[in-house]
């Protein structure tokens, strides 16, 4: 008598390395934004009575202009603005982008190449997701914006460092972009003006770097949220304007929130080639859906006037930018490159690192920065977000007088080093 088949044999049991895990390890291993900490941790301080003066957020210290305003409140009244419409944004605000684009860069694009995010670092995300995949390379210039490795990484990118001092004006070379790149590279990250450093590449600079990158067969995406921060006489030069050629391969990232005081208001944009532009709009379809219509209603207002706003802001950094550098080079130990952009200052402090303060030897700026917030009730973000660690980045962006104080009381703290 025949014996009955044997029993299949029962599958292996799945692993359970993953069983005790509440959050995944990609998500679990995203750092909180040090910058967004920092200003947290200073207005908590605050609010508990203390002094706290804060150097730490990266957003103007002034009202949306009215106007803008005006746009959205007509907006919220509008029954149009209560409904779904189209994710890669409002016609008419990805239109008026593009005319802005080319008024303000010299850049020209369809409207059909702008997609319209929730703010600029939903720009930077959606970009890096739709380029990369498992394994990519994206060359980092040092220090960089922190938000920038942590997008890198979400999207199964590799970031690749490559850093560049006080001694370069924190400007990255072609040389160094050449020494950092391997087989696996895929994209270059382009902040100019710089976010945390305020350095601007000078156009002949953005030549050389893009032609490097077209020739590569590179990416290139460009951060130009600060375009129309700089000082004496630099100049926001635009990659793809530099470099025609580059264009195919190059995303520019840029938002409403520095320029016209709106970084509440969570609008940015993503320009690149169509086909890049509509996979990136396919994912946020799925993500969020549009940005908010009050917002882009807003946004459009901005974009479609003139920028007699952000020139009133511009004059009140540029006072506090002097100000400000003036007296963190008056600091024994301390060294400030003038910056020519954006609102930040980015001093290195290796001259005050190893030595005593009030009975305490910070050896990183990590520890100076705790030191000056415990010490002097100042906030001011360590250079270990932003790359290397012997830095401190200050905004500019507070009142002349908050600045002062702020400034005054680091010097006072950091004249007691021995």
């Amino acid at each position: 008598m025949s014996q009955p088949p044997a029993a299949a044999p029962s599958p292996a049991p799945a692993p359970a390395r993953a069983a005790g895990r509440r959050v995944s390890a990609r998500v679990g291993g995203i750092a909180e934004s040090a910058t967004l900490a920092v200003d947290a941790r200073a207005k908590a301080l605050k609010a508990a009575g203390r002094p706290v003066i804060g150097f730490g957020a990266g957003e103007p210290d002034f009202p949306t202009p009215e106007a803008i305003v005006q746009a959205a409140v007509a907006a919220c009244r509008d029954p149009r603005d209560h409904r779904y419409t189209p994710a890669a944004g409002l016609p008419e605000l990805r239109a008026a982008i593009a005319a802005k684009t080319a008024r303000d860069s010299g850049y020209e694009v369809a409207p059909e190449q702008v997609l319209v995010t929730n703010g600029g670092k939903q720009a930077v995300y959606t970009a890096f997701a739709t380029l990369l995949d498992p394994g990519d390379e994206v060359l980092l210039p040092a220090p960089y914006w922190t938000t920038y490795p942590e997008a890198v990484r979400l999207a199964g990118g590799v970031p690749v460092e490559v850093f560049a001092g006080e001694d370069q004006g924190y400007l990255v070379t072609v040389e160094q972009l050449e020494a950092a790149r391997t087989s696996a590279t895929k994209v270059l990250l382009l902040c100019s003006p710089s976010n945390p450093t305020g350095a601007v590449h000078p156009p002949e600079l953005v030549r050389e770097i893009g032609r490097w990158a077209a020739e590569a067969g590179i990416w290139v995406v460009a951060d130009e949220i600060y375009e129309h921060l700089v000082y004496d006489g630099a100049v926001a030069a635009s990659a793809p304007v530099q470099v025609p050629e580059l264009a195919e391969r190059c995303v520019v990232l840029n938002g409403v929130a520095k320029t016209y005081a709106m970084t509440g208001w969570r609008v940015g944009w993503m320009i690149g080639p169509t086909d890049v532009v509509r996979a990136a709009t396919n994912l946020q379809s799925h993500l969020t859906s549009n940005v908010a219509n009050v917002s882009q209603r807003a946004a459009l207002a901005a974009v479609s006037g003139d920028l007699s706003a952000v020139a009133a802001m511009r004059e009140a950094f540029d006072r506090r930018r002097r100000t400000m550098v003036s007296m963190l080079s008056d600091v024994d130990g301390v060294e400030c490159p003038m910056p020519q952009g954006a609102f930040y200052a980015y001093p290195s402090v290796h001259g005050v690192l190893g030595r005593s303060i009030r009975g305490r030897t910070p050896t990183t700026s990590a520890d100076l920065a705790e030191l000056v917030l415990e010490e002097a009730e100042v906030a001011v973000v360590p250079g270990e977000a932003f790359g290397p660690s012997g830095y401190l980045r200050l905004s500019y962006a507070l009142g002349d007088d908050d600045l002062v104080e702020g400034v005054g009381r680091i010097q006072a703290l950091l004249a007691e080093a021995r």
